[in-house]
């Protein structure tokens, strides 16, 4: 019998089959592994490449959301410069085109019909020679009112399509050119130039922010907003009133007499605060690069790109900071000072002037030819003698004058919050002669600016403290929240109490009596000097007159420095009394609205002062002719005044005003100062009508110095 034969069993995953099959599943692992290296590859290599291709085929947008730059104001809120919001006309052509037939049209006729200086030809060109564009700027800066106009026709007609507008800011300025030189301007993309603009430059800009987003086939904007922050605010230390009128009183003058340029500045000895700053050559600030103000049209069109710069530059330069001239006598008061701190005088001091002093090989004349006689160390002040000063600082020597030269800030910049400002410069070393120092004594072969001096003179006359001069109070952010105050910054103490209080009392009675009468202004306590000093060339006989003040004169709350750089058409140039009535308009105007009024009170008198009272007769007092310095007061840091060593006394007025007797020539003439209104310091009439008791004789000096300044 035949057995079926069992079936065999069929083997579907051999041993065979396996191993191929593993095989494959280990090419296929290496195969990824491979790709994924090759991905990886790419990515590092040329990633950004392909990432930039995959966005090209999307529509994406980005526009700049601009800050707006902080305002600048004056101390008490006074918007001095602003940004103002505006508005670029922004035309999208491919989005206007989506519907062509029934967008375009209404979109080119609102156009046309809301902006008179847009045409239907231009904008027709533009939509056909930029059919893919979406970004084509039609019109910049128009106004909010402007801009509202088209936005009411968008809305009503929902036709109008691809139009709208892009926000802006741009710098405005209210008042033009008042505070010009101060505040400075901006250039294109925010850039400050000169004044607080320049120097605060940080501060005052903020941060754009950014609007981005992708299209999508609808053409809707997915928007992300990253917001601007807005730049913080400088509130300044400037008084806008008394800025404007100082500003009219300048331009008076240069209507009236003309110069060739004239300086103000009016600050708070007690802190540095600026109250103003102003030259003849105030610019609008709107329009900072228009010369026709200054020239005329012959002579713009005469200058090339680098001449216009230079004649722009000498315009936006802060006469105040920027212009080192000789101080003249305005710098007196310092020399005094120093010759007090060291002991060398005393308020009971006494000098013969007889009309020069014979230094190294010059007679160097005082101003008054014949002499002022017997002076004390106050009328030295008052009537402005050079000679007395030429003495002082013979015994005073050269090492310790220039140390307090250098001790009330000069040949150095003050470090005020304004670009442009210059250090001055002082006589050099190896340059340091007798004759040298004779000159610098009463403020000439030397150079500062209007700026050192006043931060010198009011570190006298307020008690011997030296504060850097400052023209931002504080910085405020956009909530109106203090960012920064600038308070007062003490920097050194230059004088003692009892110095300055000599002082002041010297320069009190040079506005009663001495050169500077015409600086009074009535109601007021008014101290100051005048200066008057020759420029360089000498044979040239130009002047820079100027009068520096302070208000009250026994507690001072403002100073004043007026400077007029050779004035015009007046009968004597070297005449400081052009000054002095300069300062006089400007102070009886402004002294209200820095809330300083008139005072019932007597004027303050020696006695209330200490200054040395010549009517107590007993009291030994040095000659400056023959004075013996105190070895125990020899140092810059000493504020005592004390002197032991004293000299024979003097014969004094028995009225006990501290004035000399017997110092009239036989002619009768006055051997003091000349006052502005042709007097003598006594009354008597004498043969020129101008102040020139600053002035030395320029015929000794010719050789002397070098132009600085200028």
């Amino acid at each position: 019998m035949n057995r079926r034969a069992k079936p065999k069993k069929i083997k579907y995953f051999t041993p065979k089959m396996q191993a191929k099959l593993l095989l494959v599943f280990c090419v296929i692992i290496v195969a990824l592994i491979g790709l994924i290296i090759r991905l990886v590859y790419l990515n590092q290599k040329d990633g950004e490449k392909y990432a930039k291709r995959v966005l090209s085929q999307q529509t994406y947008t980005s526009n700049s959301i601009p800050y707006r730059r902080g305002s600048i104001l004056d101390r008490k809120g006074t918007v001095l410069a602003t940004s103002q919001k505006v508005y670029h006309l922004v035309l999208d052509v491919k989005y206007m085109l989506q519907e062509k037939e029934e967008n375009l049209k209404p979109t080119i006729n609102a156009l046309v019909e809301t902006y008179d200086s847009l045409s239907k030809d231009e904008l027709m060109k533009i939509v056909k020679t930029k059919p893919e564009s979406q970004y084509v700027k039609l019109l910049k800066n128009l106004t909010y009112e402007q801009m509202a106009v088209f936005k009411d026709k968008m809305e009503k007609d929902s036709h109008i399509k691809g139009v709208w507008f892009e926000e802006d800011y741009i710098r405005q300025y209210p008042y033009k050119s008042l505070a010009s030189h101060v505040i400075g301007f901006t250039a294109s993309g925010n850039v400050g130039t000169w004044g607080i603009e320049q120097y605060y430059n940080d501060d005052l800009n903020g941060t754009n922010g950014r609007e981005y987003g992708y299209f999508d086939s609808e053409l809707n904007l997915e928007r992300n907003i990253k917001p601007a922050v807005n730049g913080n605010t400088v509130v300044s230390t400037i008084d806008a009133n008394v800025q404007n009128i100082v500003q009219k009183q300048v331009d008076a003058f240069n209507e009236e007499y003309g110069s060739k340029n004239i300086g103000v500045l009016i600050m708070n000895p007690n802190n540095g605060e600026i109250y103003a700053m102003a030259s003849n050559k105030a610019y609008d600030l709107n329009n900072p690069t228009d010369l026709t103000s200054f020239y005329n049209k012959k002579e713009i069109a005469g200058m090339n790109e680098d001449e216009k710069m230079e004649a722009l530059n000498k315009i936006w330069r802060n006469f105040t900071i920027s212009d080192a001239f000789e101080p003249g006598s305005t710098f007196k008061p310092v020399t005094v000072a120093s010759a007090l701190e060291e002991g060398i005088v005393s308020p009971n001091s006494t000098y013969i002037c007889d009309g020069y002093e014979e230094v190294g090989g010059y007679e160097i004349k005082c101003s008054n030819r014949t002499g002022h006689g017997e002076l004390t160390l106050q009328e030295a002040l008052m009537k402005s003698c050079n000679d007395a000063m030429m003495q002082i600082v013979a015994k005073e020597g050269k090492k310790l004058f220039y140390q307090y030269q250098n001790s009330f800030g000069l040949g150095e910049k003050v470090g005020i919050d304004l670009p442009g400002e210059a250090s001055g410069i002082l006589m050099a070393k190896k340059d340091r002669n007798n004759t040298a120092l004779a000159t610098n004594s009463f403020g000439q072969n030397f150079t500062s600016t209007m700026l050192q001096v006043a931060a010198a003179y009011s570190s006298l006359i307020n008690g011997g403290y030296y504060y850097q001069p400052h023209v931002a109070k504080e910085i405020i952010n956009d909530e109106g929240a203090t960012v920064k105050a600038f308070d007062k910054n003490l920097i050194r103490k230059t004088a003692s109490r009892e110095t300055s209080d000599f002082i002041k009392e010297a320069m009190f009675q040079t506005v009663e009596a001495g050169t500077a009468k015409t600086a009074a202004v009535s109601g007021y306590t008014v101290g100051g000097k005048t200066g008057t000093a020759q420029k360089l060339p000498r044979a040239a006989k130009t002047y820079i007159v100027s009068f520096i003040g302070n208000v009250p004169a026994d507690n001072p709350e403002v100073v004043i420095y007026v400077a007029i750089d050779e004035p015009q058409n007046v009968i004597k140039q070297a005449d400081s009394s052009l000054a002095t009535k300069l300062a006089s308009k400007i102070l009886a105007e402004v002294l209200p609205f820095l809330e300083v009024y008139p005072s019932n009170d007597e004027a303050f008198t020696e006695n209330e002062s200490n200054t040395g009272d010549n009517s107590k007769k007993n009291t030994e007092h040095t000659s400056g002719t023959d004075t013996k310095t105190n070895k125990n007061n020899n140092s810059l840091t000493n504020q005592s005044n004390e002197v032991n060593n004293t000299e024979s006394g003097q014969e004094t007025n028995p009225n006990g005003d501290g004035t000399t007797m017997g110092n009239t020539p036989a002619d009768g003439t006055i051997t003091g100062d000349t006052t502005a209104d042709g007097t003598g310091t006594d009354g008597t009439t004498t043969e020129d009508n101008s102040e020139t008791s600053d002035e030395f004789d320029p015929d000794a000096l010719t050789d002397l110095g070098t132009e600085t300044g200028e």
